[in-house]
């Protein structure tokens, strides 16, 4: 990946890559899931905690091979384990539990030592080859690219590198694989020859979609498997009753959920716990990430992170909605606007030009343009509230801490630094004061001087 951060822990779609692997792995309810960790273990384990507090970590203190990978996993465990072991590779970020589950029954119903999963691909460059017995058809061996013949290279059935393992079968035969290979490795393949020449059923899975097993080794396979997953996500949205305008331009979180009739823009993204209510627009241009969008609501052009969007808002376009803001239903947040730790009630608008933060409005109030809640003092945040049925002029300064009343209202150009009492009117500006001739003499000839000087022909007087 030519990366600081582990491979494992690039993301897609609102996950890593192992992350994407354990959640698979957890619809098939395991008794035990153990990640084995290795090169720069410290970071991964660290990640898994965050991402599931039951699963285990194996420490691989030397890469001898998978088979020796696996050898460390079943040792976490005490050694050999009654029932089924599923082996699974932590960069295969498109396997489903559906195809878990499949690999698993497949198993179970045909009473195997081992079953593989397998796929057919149109290019087999790098991978395992499937080895079949050209009578019957049954799996005799798995080899690796770079110790295949030009006539097994020619296979296009591979190995994903996911397996079901009878546990007592498995461990017996890891401790039978040898290292005489062009890696000097433990292959975890060379276990189903072991158990084929013990006289054990060895078996095979047919992946429905090749694409599951890709794993990702470079960034143009992460955008790949990006594009790969982003696709399934959308189709099962559309399917769900979403419209999405252009899948192309729309990129979605695995976590994002959507109910009906809910209309997706192009160039719109949305992320982590991101959810759409019912019959609500969002784009095109947007970004939401962790951020509820209620019901009818509509969010254009807009940034939004950690948001609570209420029913029948209106936000946008161009409108920056920051942790902590709340918008009540039927409320509306405009252009070039910015909220941060705010709750907005029911009916009020922002509508221009304007920053409110840490602050309280109830309903139905009308903040004026090119407004800011003037919140830090240099050290410290402070609070604003402004009351129901509020009409504050434009461009007010509101200096925290400060109160305005219900049914008040501020004049343009205050700067409002005192409580304004209910119902009351603030005047917070300086008296203006005209300067006649004032461009005559200190600006003689200049445009302004010769306009001024027509207008006064006219009789309209200097300014």
């Amino acid at each position: 990946m030519k990366s600081a951060t582990p491979k494992v822990l690039h993301e897609i779609c609102g996950r890593s890559l192992v992350g994407h692997v354990l959640a698979a792995a957890r619809e098939l309810e395991p008794e035990n899931l153990v990640v084995v960790v290795g090169h720069a273990r410290e970071q991964v384990t660290a990640h898994l905690a965050g991402v599931d507090s039951e699963v285990r970590t194996a420490v691989q203190e030397e890469q001898k091979g998978t088979g020796h990978a696996v050898r460390m996993g079943l040792e976490e465990l005490g050694g050999p384990v009654d029932g089924t072991v599923i082996v699974v590779c932590g960069d295969t970020p498109l396997l489903t539990g559906e195809t878990l589950r499949s690999l698993a029954a497949t198993h179970h119903g045909d009473g195997n030592a081992v079953t593989v999963l397998t796929a057919e691909v149109p290019d087999a460059t790098g991978y395992g080859r499937i080895v079949r017995d050209g009578a019957t058809g049954a799996v005799t061996a798995i080899v690796e690219h770079k110790d295949a013949t030009e006539a097994q290279r020619a296979v296009r059935e591979i190995n994903s590198g996911v397996f079901a393992f009878d546990g007592q079968l498995l461990a017996d035969a890891l401790g039978k694989v040898r290292t005489d290979n062009s890696q000097g490795e433990e292959y975890l393949t060379d276990v189903l020859g072991i158990l084929r020449e013990a006289g054990h059923r060895v078996g095979a899975c047919v992946a429905g979609d090749h694409r599951e097993i890709a794993g990702i080794n470079n960034r143009v396979q992460l955008a790949e498997a990006r594009r790969t997953l982003n696709d399934r996500l959308l189709t099962a949205a559309m399917l769900s009753g979403v419209t999405v305008v252009d899948p192309a331009t729309t990129w979605v979180d695995v976590t994002v959920t959507f109910e009906q009739d809910v209309v997706v823009h192009p160039g719109t993204q949305l992320q982590g716990s991101t959810h759409l209510g019912e019959g609500s627009e969002v784009g095109p241009n947007s970004r939401l990430a962790d951020t509820r969008v209620g019901a009818g609501a509509r969010v254009d052009n807009t940034v939004s992170d950690g948001a609570v969007i209420g029913p029948e808002s209106s936000v946008g376009p161009y409108a920056y909605l920051r942790p902590g803001t709340r918008l009540g239903p039927r409320s509306k947040v405009g252009t070039y606007v910015e909220t941060k730790n705010a709750s907005i009630g029911e009916g009020t608008k922002v509508p221009h030009l304007s920053y409110v933060g840490d602050a309280t409005i109830g309903e139905y109030t009308n903040i004026g343009a090119a407004s800011v809640f003037v919140n830090y003092d240099g050290q410290s945040k402070h609070h604003t509230t402004v009351g129901s049925h509020c009409r504050t002029g434009a461009d007010n300064m509101l200096v925290a801490p400060v109160t305005i009343g219900d049914g008040a209202y501020t004049a343009a150009g205050s700067v409002i630094t005192k409580d304004v009492p209910s119902g009351s009117l603030a005047v917070a500006r300086g008296q203006q004061r005209n300067i006649e001739g004032w461009v005559a003499r200190k600006r003689p000839g200049s445009a302004a001087a010769r306009a001024a000087e027509a207008a006064a022909s006219r009789g309209e007087g200097e300014g």
